[in-house]
């Protein structure tokens, strides 16, 4: 039970970064693409249907983490305490932002609540990064499972490292880069005119930055966290999951049609995640003083009974908020052309 709830953690999580990933990304490409009020009206209105219905698969990830693994909820929401309320911080500001930017008419309102989309969306995807670079590299966790991590250090990773080192802004610069390409092929995908253009070249030259940091995140990765190579040298069939992120980073440019390279950029995402949640298993956050010490699915997992029964609450709700995104994608399907949101 504790592997399949694992698993259902992991793949929960995996599905709010391809859907609410996107839509971060085109807070990023309002950023660099859309040139005046109309285009970036049509950035937002792409995403508007979907992206409150995308974060909720963020409260279902979070959720499930605080039932199936209660220890690992609590230690990691203490150690990252002041990483997670700024997080929470952006994600407020940037839900603000949507909802406030045309509820008054002035030239000065909606560029700052449009300043404040973008910004909190691109920083919301460092963030996102340097999170997941925290978990695979590890924390300095004591023997009652806490531990505490300052902003920084020395800016490298070892026995006592801060939230922020090389290694984890890697990360968060990998995660930018890949967010900001999938919000331009979403963009491009659901726009036209000069603003579709723009953000499928957007994406183009995107793609060549992410591919060049997934290869140097990769190697950083494997160096500085052994059971990745441990992982994957135990359970070979792993390597499905890299596969699947460098096939879907090629159909980005290989593919031909807006909606294609989207899809495809779904299945980079969809590689990256299952390829750092399968080579750390059975680590959920890894020591990185003493491995002894590290927290796994099997020492931090909530009572045998409790998972059981609980997987007959948690697949119907999961199920009913699955069937709604499906209904929601369906019914607002295809390209946005005015700028009246």
């Amino acid at each position: 039970m504790e592997t399949l709830w694992f698993v259902l953690v992991a793949a929960t999580l995996t599905v709010y970064v391809v859907l609410d990933g996107f839509d971060l990304g085109a807070g990023i490409v309002s950023l660099f693409v859309a040139r005046d009020e109309e285009e970036r009206s049509r950035v937002i209105e792409s995403i508007a249907p979907f992206w409150d219905g995308n974060e909720v698969w963020l409260l279902a990830g979070g959720g499930t983490l605080y039932f199936a693994f209660p220890v690992l909820y609590a230690s990691s929401f203490q150690g990252f305490y002041l990483p997670l309320m700024m997080v929470l911080w952006l994600l407020m500001l940037r839900g603000i932002a949507i909802e406030f930017r045309h509820h008054v008419s002035n030239p000065m309102w909606r560029p700052v609540w449009d300043l404040a989309f973008g910004g909190a969306s691109a920083l919301l995807a460092i963030f996102y990064g340097a999170a997941l670079g925290n978990v695979v590299r590890g924390v300095p966790l004591d023997q009652s499972a806490e531990f505490f991590l300052p902003l920084w250090t020395d800016w490298t990773p070892g026995a006592n490292p801060g939230v922020l080192d090389w290694y984890t802004v890697s990360v968060g610069a990998l995660t930018f880069a890949a967010l900001a390409l999938h919000g331009g092929l979403w963009v491009a995908a659901k726009t036209g005119g000069e603003l579709n253009t723009r953000a499928a070249r957007f994406a183009r030259m995107t793609g060549i930055a992410v591919a060049t940091l997934v290869a140097l995140v990769t190697w950083a990765s494997f160096s500085i966290q052994p059971q990745l190579a441990r992982g994957f040298a135990a359970r070979p069939w792993l390597a499905v999951f890299p596969a699947l992120a460098i096939a879907g980073l090629a159909g980005t440019f290989a593919l031909r049609g807006e909606t294609t390279r989207f899809g495809a950029s779904c299945v980079f995402l969809l590689g990256m995640m299952t390829s750092a949640a399968a080579g750390v298993f059975p680590f959920v956050l890894p020591s990185s003083t003493d491995p002894s010490l590290s927290l796994t699915v099997f020492n931090t997992a909530a009572a045998g009974y409790g998972l059981r029964v609980g997987l007959w609450w948690w697949l119907p709700g999961v199920a009913l908020a699955g069937f709604y995104m499906a209904f929601l994608y369906r019914r607002f399907a295809g390209k946005v052309e005015s700028g009246a949101h």
